[in-house]
């Protein structure tokens, strides 16, 4: 079936208990700028973060489709939240590059449609905007890639979250390349030494559309343009979900971490109400070109 029989097949899934963290921190933003410490400020690297109730897709490309391989960046990692702190930090086991660049939690905070994260050591604060309004929310993790022909059965770490009319998809390297690219230290010295090759390091997926199902960034230049995923996909006896991966004929296995047929994506914040009041009532003067960014 395809992504759209999918989505109206599998039954509402919510995570055990409800979701740790606020709801409002669920759904596809894209990172509108990154503040240093030094007085720096990047607002032309392209970022997105996806987020489930257990996991993110994260993806930051320098120069989009140019970007060279050694520098590009992207991940899945385990989400954990500190409710006392108000902090959510990410446990990253496999990425594109081969160490973990963003090892500090984030102290989050919420205006608007925007959510701002701040590294609790001062080194710099992102501004993050909600990209969904309103739609299926849908979190697979990929657990299991099984290889055609020889049946081979390999540990992989991934996933597809659809967050309303954006998605994004994630797909590791085979354990083996990972565990070359991490001894060698960094992508440029695994080429250099040839312990891995541009196509295995390239083989590291994450891939984002927005707005529509064909991929707008990637890890993987030549995926823009083409449909994110397409399926099959199979619902299994046990609840796992299936999908044939058309490129290799492998078998890739998930588990079902969220699905919401139908969410509304947070694009507000809280505020009292003389706030609202002096915003009705001085908008000509504070807000003359006031709109929505995303």
């Amino acid at each position: 079936m395809t992504l759209a029989e999918l989505l109206k097949k599998l039954p509402p899934v919510v995570w055990p208990g409800e979701v740790p963290f606020p709801p409002r921190l669920l759904g596809a933003f894209r990172r509108k700028s990154i503040t240093f410490c030094t007085g720096e400020t990047d607002e032309e690297t392209q970022v997105f973060w996806f987020q489930s109730a257990s996991f993110t897709i994260d993806l930051r490309l320098a120069a989009g489709a140019q970007t060279p391989l050694e520098l590009r960046q992207g991940w899945t990692g385990d989400t954990r939240w500190n409710a006392a702190r108000g902090q959510m930090a990410w446990d990253i086991a496999r990425s594109y590059q081969p160490h973990d660049i963003w090892p500090e939690p984030a102290d989050l905070r919420f205006i608007g449609n925007a959510v701002l994260e701040f590294a609790p050591s001062g080194a710099y604060v992102e501004d993050w905007r909600q990209l969904a309004t309103s739609g299926p929310l849908l979190g697979l993790r990929l657990v299991e890639r099984t290889a055609r022909g020889t049946g081979a059965r390999h540990v992989m770490d991934g996933g597809l979250i659809v967050a309303g009319e954006h998605m994004a998809y994630a797909c590791s390297r085979l354990p083996d390349v990972d565990a070359r690219l991490r001894a060698a230290g960094s992508i440029a010295a695994a080429l250099a030494s040839g312990a891995a090759s541009a196509d295995e390091v390239e083989s590291y997926e994450v891939s984002v559309a927005s707005g529509g199902d064909a991929v707008a960034l990637s890890t993987q230049p030549w995926r823009i343009g083409q449909p994110l995923i397409e399926g099959p996909f199979t619902v299994e006896p046990d609840g796992s979900v299936s999908l044939h991966d058309p490129a290799t004929g492998d078998r890739l296995c998930f588990i079902i971490d969220l699905h919401l047929p139908t969410f509304l994506f947070a694009g507000t914040s809280e505020a009292t109400p003389a706030a609202r009041q002096w915003i009705a009532r001085e908008r000509a003067h504070v807000m003359p070109h006031g709109r929505v960014v995303r």
